[in-house]
Formats: structure tokens, C-alpha cells, sequence
């Protein structure tokens, strides 16, 4: 990845050119988020990963060649380093993809926006990062939207699935600020973007495909079509994002990352008819406020 360019430094039209790509990538994401939800249960949920992250390896490695990347760009001094990554990253698309079959679209895209919050407590533990008043606001009000949106899941207003959903969406929440706390570091120790992508996709796909003997199934026309298009949204969303950091600055590019919780209500409802309920109006923002309070100063 190429190193960022002065704020300074970048025309208004490249950095009106990065808003664009990172708000494609946001609703990029979002789809893929719908076409996992589309999926239901009539796909194991292994081979959703398998096919999510096989697919992405397409536009990611046509994407490092562009770059010049390919293959030199995957080479890594630091094996152990992205080992731990990628599992927890694997961990978390498992557990991420079970939340949006168990929660409506928004709520469960909401609450991976806790990730930011845990992110800056674990930095602070583990990377001796400075907790500064800001972040701890942001923490607060991130756990302050997680208590109001998680309360009626475990007093049983919800049914079992809602709060077997909410439960795996907080672990999605800290698996993926494990994964993001292990980039940072190896971003710091030299890691280039690219050879961390990639090895995460390879991962990803091999976790889903060992759950092979458990069974796949078949899917017909419709149900292949969803699951390359998963794999193709994803992948292009991460290289639009990616790309959306060359041309603007991260303080730039922060408000419009929260657009995905926007896509999500609005293709929930239009999809699925999902109306966001009463816990997800008065957690929402402050869980979203609290992570953009909190999130780190960089692009992740």
C-alpha cells in the first residue's frame, strides 16, 4: 500500500474522488451483507465463508497486480504474525455471518461498529496507547449503546434467536478488534497491505472449506449466484476502501464510513421488510458516536 499522502499535498477532486470510493465500498459491504441474509440456512454457513473469501481472491489478486504487488508484494518475514490475524479475522466472519442470519440486517451491522470501541481498550492494554479523554468518552457512550441495545436480548424480550444473535454479534465485535489490534502491529513492523489481505482471504477459505465434511449443499442457480456475488462484494468493497485511502485523508473518509448502518436499514427494509425496533433507534447512536469517537486517528 502506498505510504499517505499529505493532506496538503491532495487536490480537492482526489479527495472528492476518495469520499466516493469509500462510500461505494460502505454500500459494497452492505450488499454483501445482503446477499448473506438472502442466503438463509439453505447454505452451511462454512461454505459461505469458503465462497466469501475464494471469490475475493479474484479482485484482490487482479487488484495487487494492477499495483505491481503480484506476486512480490505477499512475500512476509512475519508467518506467526499473520497466522493470528487471520484466525481471529476467520473467527469473526464466521460469527459475523451468523449474526445477520439471526439479526435484521441493521442491528447486526450496528453492533460490529462496537469493534472500534473494544479496539481502543486492547490498544490501551496491550500497546501501551494513550487513553485520552476522547476515547474514553467514546468508550463509554459505545458501552452505554451496547447495554440499552443488548438489555432486552437477555431479559428475554426478544426471541432465542435475537439474543443468540446479539451474543455473537459482541463476540464479532471483540474477535475483529483482536484481528485489527494484529494489523496495526504488523502495519508497524512493516507488513505491507496487500500480502495481509491476501493472506487472510487464503486463510478464510481454508477454515471454511474444513468444514466440508460436515456437509455443503448443492445450491441451485439463484443460491450460486448469491454466493459469488458475496465473495465478488466483499473483495471489491475492501480494494474500494483501499483505494478511497490513497486519495483522502482518514479524518476525511471517517463520517462516511458509517454509512453501512444508513445502506443496511435502508436494504433490510427494502428485501426484507426489516423495520429497526425501539433498542436499535436509542442504541444506535451511541454506539455510533462512540466509535467514531473512539476509533484510532489512522485508516485501519
Amino acid at each position: 500500500m502506498r505510504a499517505p499522502l499529505n493532506s496538503a499535498s491532495r487536490p480537492v477532486s482526489n479527495e472528492r474522488l476518495g469520499v466516493i470510493l469509500r462510500i461505494l465500498s460502505t454500500l459494497a459491504f452492505a450488499l454483501m451483507g445482503v446477499c448473506i441474509k438472502a442466503l438463509g440456512d439453505s447454505v452451511p454457513l462454512g461454505q459461505v465463508v469458503f465462497f466469501r473469501s475464494a471469490v475475493a481472491l479474484l479482485p484482490l489478486v487482479a487488484y495487487l497486480y494492477w499495483r505491481g504487488d503480484w506476486p512480490g508484494g505477499l512475500r512476509t518475514s512475519r508467518p506467526l504474525g499473520h497466522i493470528g490475524r487471520c484466525l481471529m479475522g476467520a473467527a469473526a466472519m464466521f460469527t459475523s455471518f451468523a449474526t445477520i442470519r439471526l439479526l435484521p440486517l441493521a442491528e447486526a451491522t450496528m453492533l460490529s461498529y462496537l469493534a472500534p470501541v473494544v479496539l481502543a481498550l486492547l490498544a490501551w492494554a496491550l500497546l501501551g496507547e494513550q487513553l485520552t479523554a476522547r476515547r474514553i468518552a467514546g468508550v463509554a457512550l459505545g458501552l452505554a449503546g451496547a447495554a440499552a441495545f443488548c438489555l432486552p436480548a437477555f431479559a428475554g424480550v426478544l426471541p432465542d434467536a435475537g439474543g443468540l444473535g446479539v451474543v455473537l454479534g459482541l463476540v464479532t465485535a471483540v474477535l475483529t478488534a483482536g484481528a485489527l489490534l494484529q494489523v496495526r502491529r504488523l502495519t508497524m513492523l512493516g507488513e505491507g497491505a496487500g500480502a495481509i489481505a491476501f493472506w487472510f482471504a487464503v486463510v478464510s477459505a481454508l477454515g471454511g472449506l474444513a468444514t466440508l465434511p460436515w456437509g455443503w449443499s448443492w445450491p441451485g442457480p439463484s443460491g450460486l449466484a448469491l454466493l459469488i456475488a458475496t465473495g465478488l462484494a466483499g473483495g471489491l468493497a475492501h480494494i474500494l476502501m483501499t483505494l478511497s485511502f490513497a486519495h483522502a485523508d482518514a479524518s476525511a473518509l471517517a463520517p462516511f464510513e458509517y454509512l453501512s448502518v444508513l445502506w443496511a436499514v435502508i436494504l433490510g427494509f427494502a428485501f426484507f421488510a426489516e423495520v429497526p425496533g425501539l433498542a436499535f433507534v436509542v442504541a444506535g447512536p451511541l454506539v455510533l458516536i462512540g466509535a467514531f469517537i473512539a476509533r484510532p486517528g489512522r485508516a485501519r
